[in-house]
Formats: C-alpha cells, structure tokens, sequence
C-alpha cells in the first residue's frame, strides 16, 4: 500500500487546473509514461533552459539560434499573397541596431494588425534565426505592449515540448503540480545533506521549476543534483534489496544430460565460437549451484545471445523445468520462435509462442500446457508474466533487450516459480562503468566475436545533397536483388511526426522506385507491421522505410544495405544498432550514413567512430565520452538508462555514494524500519521502486 502522504503526487494530472483529458493525454506522451501521466511524472519533466528576459541584445548583437527579448518598433505588414496561404505573413520592425522580420504561417491578419499596429513600440519575446543573412523571428512567444511586458515574469524555463502542447498550459500544471507537493521526511543520510549544502527534496524541485538564475540548472547545481542523487539511490537501494532477496530465497540446482545440448550442436550449420561456449560454461555454472543465477549476457548485435539463450533453456528443461524467454516487442518475439523453432524441434523440446495477439482457445490451450508441463519453453512478450499465466515448474526467466524491463518487471518473472533463475541478454554493449547503475545486482557475461561467415559492413558518410545519387544507386541495386533498409529522422520525441517524416519519405521512395517499397512505423498496429516485415522478410517489397522501430532484432540475412536519414541526430549506440540489421548473411554489406551539414564537433565525431569501427564495445565507451545528447541504452535524452532526471556526465561522483550508502543501509536495516528507513521507503515509492519494498523482510 503506498503511504497516504504520497497520494496527492500519484493523483491523474487531469486532476490538476487548466488540464482536461485530451491535454492529459498530450502531456503523457510528452512524458512518454505507459499509463496514465500522474503528478509526480510532471514535477520530475526539468527544464532544459531559460528565457531571460533581461537578456536584451538589440537585433544585429541577437546570436543564432538564441532567445532573447527585443524592444522594437513596427514599421510595416507584408500580407500573404491573396489565395497563397503558403507564403507566410511578415511583419517588419527595427531598433537602434537594425531590422527583423516576424513570421507568421496561417495568421489571421486582422489579429497581427491588431496586435502591433505600425509606429508603435512592442517587445518581442522568441528564438532569433538569420536566414540569408537577415534576422527573423518565426511565430514569437509573446508580442506585447510595456505595460503587458511588466507583467511577464523576467526569468521563465524552458521545458521539452511536444506537439498539441501550449507552453503556458504545461507551466500552468506544472504550477498546479508544485502547489500539492507535500512536506516529506528527509531520507538523505544526515552527513551527506550538510557536506553537499543541497535544499530539501520540496525545495529542490521548486528551485528546478522557478530558477532564478539560469545557475539554478545547472546540472552539478545543488538542486538538480539534489534531485539526481534521489533517483541514484531509488535505483540503488532496489537492486540491493532485490540482491538481498535473492541471496535469502536459496536457488535449485539445476544439471542437465546434455541430450538436448548435443542434439541442437548437431542441428546447427556452424560451431559455436569460443565466448558462445566460455558463456554457456558460467551459465551452467550457475544452474549447477544452489544460488539463484542472476546474469547478464551482453553480445553485439548478430553475435549469437539467442543460441546462448536457448542453450541456458535446454539444460533447464534437461533437468525436468520449465524456460521462459521475453522479448520487447511481439515482432521480435515472433522473429525468436521463428529461429529456435527448428532446433528446439531436433531436440524433441516442446515450444509455444505467447503475447498480446494469442487469444480465445489458442491461449486456452498455452496456458493449460504451461500448467501441467507439457510445454517446455514459451517465448513471448510481457504478456508471460501477467496475471493467469501458470507454470508447473518455472526453473529459467530469459529477458532479451533488458533496457525496456525495470527492475519491477524482473521480480515480477521471478515471481513466477520457486527459486527461479534469470539470463538477461542485451544487444546494447553498456561500458563497463554503466553495467553498475542498472544491473549492479548481476553477473555479466559478454559475447565478443560475430558467428563465422559474417562480413565486415562498409559504412560510408554522404551529404544530403546527394540524395537524388543515393536513390538511384539504391534503385539499381535493389533490381540486381539486393534489399535496402531506409531509417527516416528522429524528427522530435513524438511517433507521430517521426511516423509522418516515414510516410513522406514512402511516397517520394515508391514514385522513384515502384511498389517495390514497403514502409513500417511505431504508429501502426501490431498486424500491420507483421505484415509489412513478413513482406519485406519474403523478398515480396525490396526497400523498407523506417523508423527506428527496427532497431531491435529483426533478421533478414538477403538485406545488404542501411540508409539512415540524418545520422547526426541519432546518438552512436543507436546508430550502431541500426547498421546491425545488415551484414547478417555472407554477402557483403553497406551501411550509407547520410547527414545535413555542417556537422557540429559531436556529430562529425560520432559518424567518423562509426566508419572506423564495427566493435560495439569501443562505440560505447566512445558514446559515454562524447555524450552530446547521447542514445545510451536506446534513452533518446542524454543520461543514464532508465532514469529521467541522472545524467552520467554530471553525476556519475553521486553513482558511486548511493551504491554504497545503499548496500550500507541493506546490512544496517534490511527490513527500512528506522526512521530513516520509513522516509527511504517514500522514496521508493516516488520513483516507481516500490516493487522492492515487496520483498522486505517480514517479521
């Protein structure tokens, strides 16, 4: 039961002024929450800037790209051509220092005359963008009089928007937000508190909200920092709860025949390589003895986890259990039964398939076969570990792409029978230094080679420009049959509008090349996207566009080339996962990045990592380097996996102390029930690791 002081942080924020259900909903996707957006998620959603107000340059000392507030006196209108709505509506103004144009699309004329009549002074608030040299200002955010100008507040954040939104809808809730956030026991460790001089947890985030200086976010500032270490602790003291738990509830050994082992050696056209079989030797290691097995098995795309993990599941089930294994999303689910299928059949181990889409007397049938045994092995999505599904013996929990389960949907597999182990698998190569922030409670195994036969990727940087060459050189590859991937642009954190970038670029690529394209993105149902992939899969369509919803698993050994659209706005681990798709059968493969420039620092050197090297390892120690606004673990903002407010860059000092004061606190009060220990718990709660106060000790 989560404790009645937090209830007014877990309220819907449709329950706060100003936010109905349809503002509800754009402000969860903007906070990217699966359920229902609650307060809590809205006090932690930080700026990411600041429009000072008392930033006035004057317009030729106005930099590029910064917003900045000019007093201004408007000279004349120039009106979209009559019938073209198109051409946007100017209006011209100047100071001392020179003129700007103030652009508007769709505007309604009586409104902009009304608004700043000619001769008059106004203050215009907004981004400044030279265009051909010339100062413009695109849709302003306030254009008022002194007396209106007075009113604004001098100094206002800046937050992450996304579409539908208004600013001064999300400021009002945010307001809302703050206005309920309760008065809470302090959970810091006392010396801490006073070494770091940081404000209270309330305090913090009013600070975070209402800077006064833009010194108030900076990230090593005493409130962000403040608000990281919190979340640094939630994540550390559940993994030390959980470890502890698992040490507590002693493991089943577990020692297979090998039958099954031999039997799916045998079927396979290859040998394992040397870290395939060093990997299955610590797994079965672990099953041997009686510790719960709790390891990680990361390997670089293409390098074999899923053989690794079926290997794991045979010794299980050789000796008499049962193995489930979970993937993210029900393509790949489907893509994993697809290939272990055939050797999971040479080994006589009966297998099924279960996720969302099984329903009525198909599901009957699973669940009733997972009850009483007769199905050994179940690959599926989350749907595995709801509620109603049954094992007679769960021995072996699989999780492939570990980055999409917390910490709460690992207890909640292993919950699902006595003593049961868990293999994670993850195709995102986390630096050595990362690997402590989301499985510090875990053994790690690593998969170093390619499988035999694979080729290197020649991955090449095109601008552009050369757009219309690119097509054309696809056009003349995919007709000698070759099949092409073509990613489209993260275009801003909403599926929407990267899916409306997939579709243009569709269209522009089926008029070029026939019907020969086909085209798969986040908005489209599950069916849907089945279909297009099997099409693609079958040879039937020859170029697939794209978002980055193939960036995980899918195989298609006759696909040889990569097109990614806008490298530069792609962080390197994602860029690398991407490329992953080709090279997966023995013909030779290219990987064609193409970007606008110029290139920023950081963009020019992640694209130039990529072209020297295929070692996921090395891009991901290069991506922590760089960071920029890195794509670590498949996070689209920069900072840590899983976490909203940390940053590794910044915060990685405060890592190292939440770890330790946490497996402190877990020898000192294992069952949190001082003071402090009441006040960690609420901690837990606020960010969403309370699944770990389940396994408090009773009594």
């Amino acid at each position: 039961m989560r404790p009645e002081i937090l209830n007014p942080l877990f309220r819907p924020v449709t329950s706060l002024p100003g936010v109905g259900p349809k503002t509800g909903e754009t402000i969860g996707r903007l906070l990217g929450t699966e359920e229902e957006a609650r307060v809590v998620d809205l006090l932690f959603h930080l700026p990411v800037g600041l429009i000072d107000r008392r930033n006035q340059p004057g317009i030729a000392l106005s930099p590029e790209g910064a917003i900045v507030t000019l007093e201004v006196r408007i000279d004349r209108h120039q009106p979209s051509p009559p019938g073209n709505r198109k051409v946007p509506y100017r209006v011209y103004a100047h100071d001392d220092t020179g003129e700007i144009a103030l652009v508007f699309f769709h505007a309604e004329r009586a409104f902009l005359e009304r608004t700043m009549p000619v001769g008059e002074t106004r203050f215009v608030s907004g981004r400044v963008e030279w265009f051909n040299g010339r100062p413009q200002m695109v849709h302003p955010d306030h254009v008022v009089d002194r007396e209106a100008f007075d009113q604004l507040p001098k100094v206002e954040p800046v937050y992450p928007m996304t579409a539908g939104l208004a600013r001064k809808t999300l400021a009002k809730a945010i307001s809302g937000a703050l206005a309920s956030c309760p008065d809470l026991p302090e959970w810091l460790d006392p010396a801490l508190f006073r070494q770091e001089k940081w404000p209270t947890f309330k305090d913090a985030l009013t600070r975070a909200h209402h800077p006064a200086e833009p010194a108030e976010l900076d990230p090593a500032g005493p409130a962000i920092a403040r608000l990281a270490y919190d979340e640094l602790l939630a994540n550390q003291l559940a993994l030390a709860l959980t470890r502890a738990n698992l040490r507590r509830t002693a493991g089943k050994t577990r020692i297979g025949d090998g039958r099954m082992r031999r039997a799916i050696a045998d079927a396979l056209p290859f040998s394992l390589t040397m870290s395939q079989q060093a990997a299955i030797g610590e797994i079965e290691h672990d099953l041997a003895s009686d510790d719960r097995m709790l390891r990680l098995l990361q390997g670089d795309v293409g390098s074999g986890k899923t053989l690794v993990g079926l290997m794991a599941a045979a010794i299980v089930i050789e000796s008499g259990a049962q193995a489930a294994m979970m993937a993210p999303t029900e393509l790949l689910a489907r893509q994993h039964a697809k290939t272990i299928a055939p050797l999971a059949a040479a080994a006589g181990m009966s297998m099924a398939i279960l996720t969302g889409r099984e329903k009525g007397r198909e599901r009957d049938t699973v669940l009733a076969g997972l009850a009483d045994g007769t199905i050994d092995l179940v690959v599926g999505t989350h749907a595995v570990f709801q509620e109603g599904v049954a094992f007679r013996d769960l021995g072996l929990a699989i999780v492939d792409e570990q980055h999409r389960f917390g910490v709460h949907q690992r207890l909640a597999l292993a919950g699902k029978g006595a003593a049961v182990d868990v293999l994670v698998m993850t195709a995102t190569p986390i630096p050595r230094t990362l690997v402590l922030t989301a499985f510090g409670d875990m053994d790690v195994s690593r998969l170093t080679e390619k499988p035999a036969g694979r080729r290197p990727i020649e991955t090449r940087t095109i601008p552009l420009e050369r757009l219309g060459e690119v097509v054309e050189r696809i056009g003349q590859a995919v007709r000698g049959g070759a099949q092409a991937y073509w990613v489209c642009p993260l275009v801003e954190e909403s599926e929407e509008v990267d899916a409306a970038a997939a579709a243009e670029r569709f269209g522009a690529l089926q008029k070029s090349l026939g019907p020969l394209v086909g085209l798969v993105h986040g908005r489209m149902k599950a069916a849907e996207k089945d279909e297009a992939m099997r099409r693609f899969q079958s040879g039937e369509t020859r170029v697939l566009v794209a978002t980055t919803v193939i960036e995980v698993g899918v195989d298609v050994p006759d696909a040889t080339i990569m097109v990614i659209e806008h490298a530069e706005r792609f962080g390197l681990a994602q860029l690398h996962q991407l490329r992953g798709r080709v090279g997966r059968g023995s013909k030779p493969s290219t990987c064609l990045l193409l970007y606008r420039g110029p290139l920023g620092k950081v963009a020019h050197d992640r694209l130039a990592i990529l072209r020297e090297s295929e070692d996921g390892f090395r891009i991901a120690e290069e991506d922590l380097r760089l960071r920029g606004e890195g794509e670590l673990l498949g996070t689209r903002q920069s900072g840590m996996p899983g976490f909203t407010i940390a940053r590794f860059e910044h915060h990685q000092r405060l890592l190292e102390i939440a770890r330790s004061d946490a497996r402190l606190l877990v020898e000192t009060d294992p069952a949190l029930r001082t003071e402090r220990g009441a006040a960690l718990r609420l901690l837990l709660y606020l960010f969403r690791r309370d699944a770990a106060i389940r396994l408090l000790r009773a009594g």
